[in-house]
């Protein structure tokens, strides 16, 4: 299996023989996660589904961003602490994964649980002359001392200078591009807190370590989080496109200065942006529609097929029409299932599943194709439906199963709907009706069924009831 790496700017072949080593970055819980956030969480989803099901182990590992100044500034708005800030929404976080059917991460890693980890990174980081301290700020990466930084986002020096992260913007840092590690106070600690490890000072949450009272910067918590249970070198290192500067050229800066070894992953692999009326959906910008108001709206497997849609890396223009024209495929393919099942008869298959199968295994192995593997199962579908008077039985259960399959494979269901008596009752009378030539009156039972919410289709191999 090829993946574009974005480091190299190729497509590589996955690591082969031995488990995958894979962590995304999770979210900062600090407000409800919108479907711009579940747009990388749902890829990543699939694409480790994919490998599982080719019996590929994959070690799933996501940070959970607890400490921050959204989380801060959040608390003060609302006067509660900010750890309760970041409890609420983490767990509303790990609610809407499951409602959107995410279940593949292995282990979730707050940053708050790594403290210890973060400063000894930090200690090798300052001893190494790759760290510097500004009192009364907290300690700095000197992205001086690290001669390639910029080579994720090909930017050179100069234009890495351009810009700053978040939280990072002191005005006594020796480059503009440093970012913090270690962030000091902003109030005085003061009082007796000898012996005491953690505070909550005008609400900020500070521990006490050997660098001084503090917290960590952002980009530290992931290069520590994932030498703990990594090790200083891994397989692959998800996450959205605007993560790839500056967040993930620090954490390439951190790691492999601290351990000296490179490169920090063997693949990158970032995820388009899904687009809120031409722009980047953000909570910061309130341009967002939050993954609890979608799914208001619509199912989960709407939003799961929109994402198998597109390919992982491109851009998705978010609009209530994108939705209904994914919920309007996933009914057709109900449709197909439903019409199929009324197949009986016997004979020679008619459809060769294995040349579909191969088609299928080759487009989501050149670079994770989802759109392509999608338009595979179309092709089947269409097949069958020119062989409809022909196919057999065993045709039907073979397509069936290998439909459901596939599309279980980004977790879109395609079971088809149970309908009640009641309709099952209406649709016999019809029949009924038409079999006597009354079709007058089976028109009147056609529209009764049809204001209940469901549809009669009078196709070549009988009569099927479906949700409208």
């Amino acid at each position: 299996m090829k993946i574009f790496n974005t480091l190299s700017g190729q497509k590589e072949n996955l690591p082969e023989n031995r488990p995958l080593r894979l962590f995304v970055c999770g979210p900062t819980v600090y407000n409800y996660a919108h479907i711009g956030n579940a747009r990388t969480y749902v890829s990543f989803d699939n694409f480790v589904s994919y490998l599982r099901s080719r019996g590929i182990k994959v070690s799933y590992l996501q940070n959970i961003t607890d400490v921050d100044d959204k989380i801060i500034k959040r608390g003060l708005e609302e006067s509660v602490s900010p750890m309760e800030i970041a409890g609420k929404y983490e767990k509303i976080y790990h609610e809407d994964e499951k409602s959107l059917k995410i279940d593949s991460v292995n282990k979730y890693a707050r940053a708050t649980d790594h403290i210890p980890e973060i400063i000894k990174q930090i200690q090798i980081l300052i001893e190494k002359g790759h760290a510097y301290k500004i009192e009364n700020e907290g300690y700095y990466y000197d992205i001086s001392t690290f001669k390639e930084y910029g080579k994720l986002s090909k930017r050179t020096a100069e234009q890495a200078e351009d810009a700053t992260s978040r939280i990072d913007e002191g005005v006594n840092k020796k480059n503009k591009g440093d970012f913090a590690l270690w962030k000091f106070p902003k109030s005085e600690v003061g009082g007796n807190k000898n012996g005491k490890s953690f505070a909550i000072i005008n609400g900020e949450p500070i521990w006490n370590t050997p660098l001084g009272w503090g917290r960590p910067g952002w980009h530290i918590e992931d290069t520590a989080i994932t030498e703990k249970y990594f090790g200083p070198q891994y397989d692959i290192h998800g996450g959205a496109v605007d993560l790839k500067f500056p967040h993930h050229e620090a954490e390439i800066a951190q790691q492999e200065a601290a351990s000296g070894k490179k490169p920090l992953v063997k693949i990158w692999m970032h995820t388009g942006f899904l687009l809120f009326g031409e722009e980047k959906m953000s909570k910061s910008s309130g341009k967002f529609v939050s993954i609890r108001d979608f799914l208001k709206m619509y199912s989960a497997d709407i939003f799961r097929y929109i994402i198998a849609s597109h390919n992982y890396r491109s851009p998705i223009n978010y609009t209530d029409q994108l939705a209904i024209e994914a919920g309007k495929n996933i009914n057709s393919i109900i449709e197909f299932l439903t019409k199929i099942s009324l197949v009986k008869k016997s004979g020679t298959p008619q459809i060769d599943i294995a040349k579909y199968e191969k088609s299928f295994i080759d487009s989501l192995d050149d670079d994770f194709n989802t759109p392509k593997a999608l338009s595979v199962i179309f092709d089947l579908i269409n097949e069958a439906n020119l062989k409809i008077q022909s196919i057999t039985k065993k045709d039907a259960v073979s397509a069936k199963k290998y439909i459901a399959e596939k599309l279980g494979l980004f977790k879109v269901s395609v079971k088809m709907p149970r309908i009640p008596l009641k309709i099952r009752l209406l649709a016999w009378r019809r029949k009924l009706l038409r079999n006597n030539k009354q079709f007058a009156k089976s028109d009147l039972l056609r529209k009764k069924i049809e204001a209940l919410g469901y549809k009669i289709d009078d196709t070549p191999l009988g009569t099927i009831i479906l949700k409208s």
